[in-house]
């Protein structure tokens, strides 16, 4: 078995996509541990701010299989594809860690584990010790010595039901 961490984030009706998200992937990977929900401003772009968490699960399933299966369930949520980067999102679920696995093709480890605090902090609140697979820095050393702007992320409470 694996475990894997995603991101998750919406910012168009945050809170029905999010618990939409967190139930189709729990449908379809078990059970999921969950960081706290933060709350930060769109990167890139003049829009609502975003809804951002972690969950993370364990699988037998190849890494192909969680990336189209995630995939999947963004369109389910009415994700295009073809949007600009940085533009609204309904749903976005990215591939964050793959085990300790490095892997391209995948964008496996994902740059957003050490680039993005809305990735960081969740990640520092569910597994401070966690080593990433590229730099062997624990997820609490990331966030320690991240420079990007920590200020704007608030934690805020957020029923899950």
């Amino acid at each position: 078995m694996v475990e894997v961490f995603v991101g998750i984030g919406s910012n168009v009706e945050r809170e029905k996509n999010i618990r939409g998200g967190l139930q189709a992937l729990a449908a379809k990977f078990g059970k999921l541990s969950l960081s706290p929900v933060y709350q930060c401003q769109a990167y890139g772009f003049d829009g609502d701010d975003f809804f951002n968490l972690v969950a993370s699960f364990t699988t037998f399933k190849e890494i192909e299989q969680i990336s189209t299966e995630i995939k999947q369930i963004e369109f389910d949520f009415g994700r295009s594809r073809g949007e600009e980067k940085f533009s609204p999102r309904t749903l976005d679920i990215d591939l964050l860690l793959y085990g300790d696995i490095v892997d391209q093709d995948y964008d496996v480890p994902r740059q957003d584990v050490s680039g993005y605090a809305f990735v960081i902090k969740p990640m520092v609140d569910m597994v401070p010790d966690l080593t990433h697979p590229q730099t062997g820095k624990t997820m609490q050393q990331i966030w320690d010595e991240f420079n990007g702007d920590k200020l704007s992320l608030k934690q805020i409470t957020f029923e899950l039901a």
